[in-house]
């Protein structure tokens, strides 16, 4: 297949690519490369590479001209762009996929893999199924923003699977982490401070629990939702609910695996906090196969020797 795919340079898109290319497929790369993970790959070949912004309607039908299926994962995410730019993250979470969608349907794909998040299930998310009520938080609070624009995005992919027959797939990735992760999240943040011998920031008191999902479980998954037929008009949980942990349960791990000294501190949150968030993941496992693979300790340790090869840096 020729696959396009949105956000390819970021941490999962280049993981992604790297995936595509080692099956044998060409990989479209469109991004805007506000991020770079994609010069860390280690690839087979090297794929088309577009510069462009998904607001670009033009630029991204362009793009995906002869190809057979999307994988759209360009988005603005980050609780940090969140609460500083709201009007952009839904502008471009939501009109991005839409110019993504229309892209698709003109180039006549075989299949749209489109990426939401596991934020809309709100803040309380206890081994959620896709079936479970969805929830936007109140209004006001710049975190749902990000989770209402990811869940209007799937509603429209929904749309156009109905009224357009697109076969669409969306994934809610549950706190994907590990190799070449230069955006924001947990586990990065956590690693490169220990790794300098920094103190290691747990917000908030460090009860909250997350389910880690590495990266390439998650690829695994979206391999899965390309190949088989079983999965177009549906929404898959993507995760890994055996390696939940507590925050602070996870920063004393990872202390340990880069074998620092670093201290763990605490500090306010700042905005909207998730208390619990891990998933149930049958309907990927009965429907697709899907079946993670690596636990929380070997992820851990694959994404702190990474690291250490940067020489401690992103």
């Amino acid at each position: 297949m020729r696959v396009l795919v949105t956000g390819g340079a970021g941490f999962i898109g280049s993981h992604i690519v790297e995936m595509l290319l080692a099956q044998g497929h060409d990989a479209v790369v469109f991004d805007n490369f506000s991020r770079d993970a994609l010069r860390h790959a280690r690839l087979e070949r090297q794929p088309e590479v577009v510069k462009g912004d998904v607001l670009d309607t033009a630029a991204l039908k362009a793009a995906a001209k002869g190809c057979d299926a999307v994988v759209h994962l360009a988005a603005v995410a980050g609780v940090s762009a969140v609460v500083s730019a709201p009007v952009r993250v839904l502008q471009v979470n939501y009109g991005g996929t839409a110019n993504a969608l229309a892209a698709a349907v003109e180039a006549n794909v075989a299949r749209f893999v489109n990426f939401s998040t596991s934020e809309v299930y709100g803040q309380y998310a206890e081994g959620v199924s896709e079936q479970s009520p969805t929830v936007q938080g109140f209004l006001g609070e710049p975190r749902w923003s990000y989770a209402v624009s990811k869940l209007a995005a799937e509603h429209l992919c929904q749309a156009y699977h109905s009224q357009h027959g697109l076969p669409t797939v969306t994934l809610r990735p549950f706190n994907i982490y590990g190799e070449r992760q230069v955006g924001e999240g947990g586990v990065s943040k956590m690693a490169l401070a220990a790794l300098q011998g920094s103190d290691v920031v747990v917000n908030g008191d460090g009860t909250q629990v997350r389910a880690w999902c590495h990266v390439s479980d998650l690829v695994q998954g979206v391999s899965l939702c390309l190949g088989k037929q079983a999965a177009v008009g549906k929404v898959f949980n993507i995760g890994n609910p055996g390696a939940a942990v507590t925050v602070l349960e996870l920063a004393k791990r990872i202390i340990a695996t880069a074998q620092s000294e670093s201290k763990i501190v605490f500090k306010p949150l700042g905005y909207g906090e998730v208390f619990k968030r891990w998933p149930n993941v049958e309907l990927a496992k009965r429907e697709l196969g899907f079946e993670p693979k690596v636990g929380l300790d070997e992820g851990l340790a694959r994404a702190v020797a990474w690291y250490k090869t940067q020489g401690g840096v992103a």
